[in-house]
């Protein structure tokens, strides 16, 4: 089985490159890093990717004049290593057009919220702020728009009645290193076309029923 190539790129701590590193660990998970990538030489995922024997690569967002010209470096950093899913997984950096354009329909991201609602930053904060009962991950394809593009899976978490931003986040987390090798298996397995500007998953089972949040169990 030829294994699909990823480019995992980070600027932090690495908790979803781990999740990544994990899954790939298994021979028959259908993908496999090629290289780690980030704009910080101090991120901790290069930490956790150099350990596994992962080719790491550093290319400093500040050593190039513009957007641009950093995004031409990191692609060729992933094309010479022969990637061909690029995977986001909290790379600090807003991609332009072009970078986006070259990787169109293989560039994925992974969002701290039920996209569409609540893009950008401070997501936890806003979704309590909002007092929304369920919140949650997304893995999508990327487009220009920052935090759009077709949704490929989705994990909803319910928001407790003591919830801060801290435990708020450890529980969307722990969802995202479920739905990040999950989204990665479905596309390198060829099972998600885009239609549209949806993303169409074949084979695979949506959950059934609904879930209610409270739920009032003393009437249950």
């Amino acid at each position: 089985m030829e294994r699909l190539a990823l480019g995992v790129l980070i600027s932090g701590r690495g908790s979803n490159l781990q999740a990544l590193i994990d899954a790939c660990a298994d021979p028959t998970f259908p993908a496999r890093i090629a290289v780690a990538l980030s704009n910080r030489a101090d991120a901790g995922g290069l930490d956790r990717a150099a350990a596994q024997g992962i080719p790491c690569a550093v290319v400093p967002h500040r050593d190039h004049p513009d957007r641009e010209g950093f995004e031409r470096a990191v692609d060729r950093v992933l094309r010479d290593a022969g990637v061909g899913l690029v995977c986001l997984a909290g790379f600090m950096r807003v991609l332009t057009p072009w970078f986006v354009g070259a990787w169109a329909n293989r560039l994925i991201n992974i969002h701290p919220s039920l996209l569409p609602a609540f893009p950008g930053l401070d997501t936890h904060r806003r979704a309590l702020d909002a007092g929304v009962r369920f919140h949650g991950c997304t893995v999508h394809f990327v487009r220009a728009d920052v935090d759009s593009g077709p949704i490929v899976v989705q994990a909803a978490v319910p928001v407790l009645p003591d919830d801060d931003e801290a435990r708020l986040a450890a529980r969307v987390l722990a969802a995202e290193h479920r739905c990040y090798p999950l989204a990665v298996r479905l596309v390198a397995e060829g099972r998600v076309r885009i239609v549209g500007g949806r993303a169409v998953v074949e084979g695979a089972a949506a959950p059934r029923g609904a879930a209610l949040n409270p739920c009032d169990c003393a009437s249950s």
